[in-house]
């Protein structure tokens, strides 16, 4: 196994721990800081949150880097940004810190568009992401870490940053997943 596939599969390692720090009852106690108190626990949850969504980038760059693309690191790194991701919105919905129709719109998205890359790959094709996506994904993980993070630095400033990045986010979900059919319906009509 080349080094970018080790590093995708640490990332898929990474989200059970991420989800004991977010949901579990730890006795860690409190952090506060610019007069937001914040759960200790809840704030190692975000950066590992935030290691794991940036080992996305190191992957990538590894696996362009050193000519080490694979067709099973192209259907892994995709999965494993989904899968950290739908932890991240059903642990946020979990807490009470985000509406559960946004994590669905999400997370239906994902699932639809890995669909539609299945079917795909079944006939060979594989269906890069676009730059509308790779934003929609930015977004993703600015918002979620936002919200994980209790809206710090904005929240002493009393800008719902975390609420407004997650509308981006959801805005650039649907936005993409409209462009994704679009652009790849002669693969759902052969299927058909």
């Amino acid at each position: 196994m080349n080094l970018p596939n080790k590093i995708t599969i640490s990332r898929i390692c990474l989200i059970p721990i991420f989800m004991v720090f977010l949901l579990a009852p730890l006795p860690m106690g409190q952090w506060e800081w610019l007069g937001v108190e914040i759960p200790v626990a809840h704030f190692i949850a975000a950066l590992l949150f935030i290691f794991a969504a940036a080992t996305d980038w190191l992957d990538g760059y590894y696996a362009r880097k050193l000519n080490l693309v694979t067709n099973f690191g192209k259907f892994l790194d995709p999965l494993a940004d989904k899968l950290l991701i739908t932890a991240a919105l059903i642990g946020l919905v979990e807490l009470g810190a985000l509406p559960a129709w946004m994590a669905i719109v999400i997370i239906s998205r994902e699932f639809a568009v890995t669909g539609i890359r299945l079917v795909a790959a079944a006939d060979g094709q594989v269906i890069a992401a676009s730059n509308l996506g790779k934003w929609k994904t930015v977004w993703q993980i600015i918002g979620i870490s936002a919200l994980m993070l209790y809206n710090l630095p904005f929240e002493a400033l009393s800008i719902p940053f975390a609420m407004i990045s997650i509308w981006i986010a959801t805005i650039l979900t649907l936005l993409s997943g409209i462009d994704y059919f679009m652009k790849n319906r002669h693969v759902i009509l052969k299927s058909k």
